[in-house]
């Protein structure tokens, strides 16, 4: 009995052992593979569809769907009266691609029954310049861009996109945009969805985030240590892994090389931020994301002086390519898409 209770306790031994995951590899390279080129675009926004299909919008008016099967893309052109649109932010609602124009009109598309774009929201300010665009679910969505009047501009659907309201700056819980707010049309990564919660990246004079934990119905304002002060410092992008564990980044584009207090982490939803890779590389990026499904550890961020890569939640970083993008979404823990001036790329993560 002695003997079967000991071989019994090494059975269990040899199969905890079996069950024991293997130490996860960091990314060592990343290769790089053009599949879109015109140099006459400027692509900011990006957004993966589904596991074959990748929409874009930019300037000159052009749009595009790119079939990954196939390796086809169906590139288009939205016309609105004699204007030269440039789109920096899109959206997908799981039915319905959604593209937005910057500056002044605002128009906002949808596709349509036909399968053309059909207009569905016009605004027309002097000042008007939106940002970036997310939906919370097939009827739920939101957009945001810089003041025209006293708040930031938020705009939202609760119709599936076919009306959108924007919210009134007398609305007492809409932030004050007095102090010199705004937000920066670099890669479409300043609004984070995560379930009901939501989270907005701003920058400029004061670099804040904004939290909503009702799908906009109700707002906070949460302080960060990022570098702020002039109009184009602050918080250019931002991700979530997790309802609590986030990343944001930028600096100054104008002084790209300075890496004081441009990347900012969070543990508790967004609430607290502390300053973390403290002059250190990278400086000013455009683009942060997490890579997926790997326990809110790995971090890809981009921007025109290249890409870099961090395996601890953003306190040390890899320089792993000099290619300069503007934003990056991921298919996988291996496979991303990125985009910049003048292409669309496809990464693929090296271990």
């Amino acid at each position: 009995m002695r003997y079967f209770s000991l071989l019994l306790v090494l059975l269990t031994i040899l199969a905890c052992k079996k069950e024991e995951k293997k130490p996860q590899t960091g990314i060592s390279k990343v290769e790089i593979q053009t599949i879109l080129e015109d140099s006459t675009l400027s692509i900011r926004a990006l957004e993966i569809l589904d596991k074959n299909s990748l929409a874009f919008a930019a300037n000159k008016n052009t749009y595009g769907l790119y079939n990954s099967e196939a390796g086809e893309w169906l590139i288009s052109e939205q016309a609105h009266d004699s204007l030269s649109l440039e789109f920096r932010a899109i959206a997908n609602n799981s039915e319905d691609f959604f593209m937005l124009s910057v500056g002044n009109p605002a128009l906002l598309f949808k596709t349509s029954n036909t399968g053309n774009m059909e207009l569905v929201y016009k605004e027309e300010h002097e000042k008007v310049f939106y940002d970036a665009m997310k939906f919370w679910n097939k009827r739920e969505g939101i957009a945001i861009g810089d003041a025209t009047d006293n708040c930031l501009s938020i705009i939202i659907t609760r119709d599936g996109g076919n009306n959108w309201e924007k919210v009134p700056c007398d609305i007492k819980w809409l932030p004050d945009a007095t102090n010199g707010a705004a937000a920066f049309a670099a890669s479409n990564t300043n609004i984070v969805i995560k379930g009901s919660k939501t989270w907005i990246a701003t920058g400029g004079i004061v670099s804040t985030v904004l939290y909503s934990g009702d799908k906009g119905k109700t707002w906070e304002v949460f302080k960060t240590p990022i570098v702020q002060g002039i109009e184009t410092t602050g918080m250019y992008s931002m991700d979530f892994y997790d309802e609590n564990t986030g990343f944001a980044i930028g600096g100054d584009y104008t002084k790209p090389d300075d890496n004081t207090a441009n990347k900012i982490r969070t543990m508790d939803g967004g609430k607290t931020w502390e300053i973390i890779g403290e002059n250190q590389e990278p400086g000013y990026r455009s683009c942060v994301q997490y890579v997926p499904n790997r326990d809110g550890q790995e971090l890809v961020t981009v921007g025109f002086k290249g890409m870099d890569y961090s395996k601890d939640n953003g306190a040390t970083w890899t320089h792993i390519s000099d290619e300069g993008f503007y934003s990056i979404r991921f298919l996988n823990d291996t496979i991303a898409y990125a985009s910049g001036q003048g292409r669309i790329s496809k990464l693929v993560f090296k271990r």
